[in-house]
């Protein structure tokens, strides 16, 4: 059931910020559950198991953020590191998301309200 709706979204892999200007709550963030202490506690009992623990994590982010996106057409995938690649890798291994399109900008850390400009200026301009 999709909606001609655009979604932005700036990300890291701690905090995916869902961004819709259609929507009255224009924005919303999906928190990933891999915390630094998570992460500490896995390294201590070995790296095998961080890595694996950080893998799984990951890809539950992924799966909350992915069932948002599946509600629009057009998603725009922006952020200071890589989880945005990431994430469009993710979703390329599932055909609900064929349809969809996706375009991947990378930007720095910004505030709030620069990245809701920043999606209404890519959503504007495209």
């Amino acid at each position: 059931m999709k909606t001609n709706n655009n979604l932005g979204i700036w990300m890291d892999h701690s905090v995916a910020n869902l961004i819709d200007l259609n929507s009255k709550n224009e924005c919303h963030s999906i928190v990933s559950k891999f915390t630094s202490e998570i992460k500490e506690d896995a390294l201590v009992r070995s790296e095998s198991l961080m890595h694996n623990k950080r893998q799984q994590m990951n890809e539950k982010f992924y799966e909350n953020i992915s069932s948002q996106i599946l509600k629009y057409n057009h998603v725009l995938l922006f952020g200071p590191t890589n989880a945005k690649v990431e994430l469009r890798n993710f979703l390329h291994k599932d055909l609900h998301f064929k349809d969809i399109k996706i375009d991947i900008v990378s930007s720095d850390n910004i505030t709030d309200n620069e990245q809701i400009a920043f999606v209404k200026n890519h959503f504007t301009t495209n």
